[in-house]
């Protein structure tokens, strides 16, 4: 039988995972990976070259950078305001964006936006370990996670639209305005922690999920940058395209599963699963014809697997630093976004020589590489 107290503690888990999600999915679903679809609309706005569009992707990852930089410190300081605080900066960001009078204002606009998607991943994080009990704490951080899903689905089918890309960015900003209020009347506040004794403690074991993160960084990248040419090259037109990345922020909300399989079979056991599942869904885009309904299955295990191994990550850090688990997590998303910066350009170059369809295979076999984690002292806690 539920008791009026478990029923009210379930109720206040649920609504901080909810708001969570909701300002995730705006950093990273709006603020941050919307870019890419729009790409084609920016360089004709603002005649950009190859190397224009690549210097902007640059300072997207530059303000990521910057906001993970500072996380740990105003998550310290405020959870909440960290939340909050990451809000108004993907809103600033895409408000700049949507405004802008010439390329300047907008690489500015990117870096602020960007800066937001740095600062909400730390600041939920903290946000559910000091408001949320011990019972439900791993369910909350893995559901909250997922708002990157929620975001790219909400976004996929954007640039389909008739409207200038300055309408839609500027509808982007004022989501980001309502979103930003609904958070200040409802995310918990917490009381905090001695921030400064939690940043100064040395960190043991983390050097593993680092290299966890790397390798999340490095597999995912080809498929966040090059998959849509690869389906394209493979005869898939632009709507099946667009149905094949709405299908991975959809199929993104079941990685909030991960949090609840990690509490019944173990941390190390469910990362090494979502991994093999992973390496089949990037595997697939190897095949020398994907059809739809391959790339259809592959968009679905490349979200499920991507928001639950960062979800996991988020756990992983949380276990190594239950007190101040903001820092843990500034780490591995370090690690995640240096693997991602690291990878996107050798995958281009390689695509060049051995084919677009080859790089995706490799990319599988190296996801692979995480079953080294069987070793004890290479796996998660």
């Amino acid at each position: 039988m539920v008791t009026g107290t478990e029923e009210k503690t379930a109720a206040q888990w649920r609504s901080t995972a909810a708001i969570g999600a909701v300002v995730i999915a705006l950093c990273y679903g709006f603020a941050r990976y919307a870019y890419g679809p729009f790409v084609p609309r920016f360089s004709e706005t603002f005649g950009l070259t190859t190397v224009g569009v690549g210097v902007l992707g640059g300072l997207s990852t530059a303000g990521y950078g910057l906001g993970l930089l500072l996380a740990p410190r105003t998550s310290a300081r405020s959870a909440r305001g960290t939340v909050l605080l990451a809000a108004a900066s993907a809103t600033a960001g895409l408000g700049l964006m949507a405004l802008a009078p010439h390329v300047a204002v907008f690489g500015a606009g990117i870096v602020v936006a960007g800066a937001g998607a740095g600062l909400v991943s730390p600041g939920v994080a903290q946000l559910i370990g000091e408001t949320v009990g011990a019972r439900t704490r791993t369910r909350a951080q893995t559901w909250a996670n997922t708002g990157t899903g929620l975001g790219l689905a909400a976004s996929a089918f954007t640039p389909l639209l008739a409207f200038g890309w300055p309408v839609i960015w500027s509808a982007f900003a004022a989501l980001g305005v309502a979103v930003t209020l609904i958070a200040w009347r409802t995310v918990p506040r917490s009381p905090g922690t001695d921030g400064v004794a939690a940043e100064t403690a040395p960190v043991r074991g983390m050097a593993p999920l680092v290299v966890n993160s790397v390798l999340v960084g490095a597999t995912s990248a080809p498929y966040w940058t090059f998959s849509s040419s690869r389906l394209a090259e493979a005869g898939l037109s632009p709507v099946a395209a667009t149905w094949c990345w709405c299908t991975i922020g959809v199929a993104g909300l079941l990685g909030g599963l991960a949090g609840r399989a990690a509490e019944h079979a173990g941390l190390r056991t469910v990362n090494l699963v979502t991994w093999t599942l992973a390496a089949a869904g990037i595997g697939l885009l190897a095949l020398p014809s994907p059809g739809v309904p391959a790339a259809l299955l592959s968009s679905a295990l490349f979200g499920s697997t991507y928001m639950a191994l960062t979800g996991l990550c988020i756990l992983w850090a949380a276990r190594l630093l239950p007190a101040r688990p903001a820092r843990g997590i500034t780490w591995s998303f370090a690690g995640l976004g240096v693997g991602q910066t690291a990878a996107a350009p050798v995958a281009g170059a390689a695509a060049a020589g051995i084919g677009s369809a080859a790089v995706f295979g490799l990319t599988a076999l190296v996801a692979l590489t995480a079953w080294s984690q069987l070793h004890r002292r290479l796996g998660p806690p």
